[in-house]
């Protein structure tokens, strides 16, 4: 199952490199940093932005207890119809510019964490800043915002906005990526 997901994650990026942002699949390596900060016991609501074919998606599934509510969002079709298949009581959704309409849609205040693999410094600055104030919108105070990058590029951004409790760089993953922290300020 892991090569057909890989085959065709890379089959989407070389169709909407921008919007992918990457040749592979996140590592195993990354999913991990990316849950290590989570409190999953007082975790009720997450939603994970940029799905892919889920490599994140399992590492949440792997954590979350049965009660919590989990949302995706991904835009590529054939990405999202696997996620469905691969998850099919999550709640799965197009696209992340929605986030907190889909929210109300489910019956869902707020958020205790978002966990994004969206390459945000791909998207304009207006798409860029609507995204990271819809994840603002959507988190508890306190909340968790945690994103991964190839680069330190979106670290100003990010602290205008959050609280950075710390950057963790992931070198087994492909390419190496940096899994930013980020709290909602009370």
């Amino acid at each position: 199952m892991r090569i057909k997901e890989s085959l065709l994650f890379l089959h989407r990026f070389f169709g909407h490199p921008k919007r992918v942002g990457s040749v592979a699949p996140s590592s195993r390596f990354l999913a991990a940093r990316m849950m290590e900060p989570i409190p999953w016991e007082q975790v009720q609501a997450v939603a994970e932005l940029g799905s892919g074919t889920g490599a994140i998606t399992r590492a949440i599934q792997a954590n979350a207890d049965s009660s919590t509510r989990i949302l995706l969002f991904e835009m590529d079709k054939r990405m999202r119809e696997y996620l469905k298949i691969q998850y099919p009581s999550f709640t799965c959704h197009t696209n992340a510019r929605h986030l907190t309409i889909k929210m109300k849609q489910d019956h869902i205040d707020q958020l205790d964490v978002v966990v994004s693999g969206l390459p945000f410094f791909n998207f304009t600055p207006d798409n860029r800043e609507f995204l990271i104030n819809q994840v603002l919108e959507a988190l508890k105070p306190g909340g968790l915002f945690i994103t991964y990058q190839y680069s330190l590029q979106m670290k100003r951004i990010l602290a205008d906005k959050f609280i950075i409790e710390e950057i963790k760089y992931v070198p087994l993953n492909i390419p190496p990526a940096f899994v930013y922290v980020c709290r909602k300020k009370e």
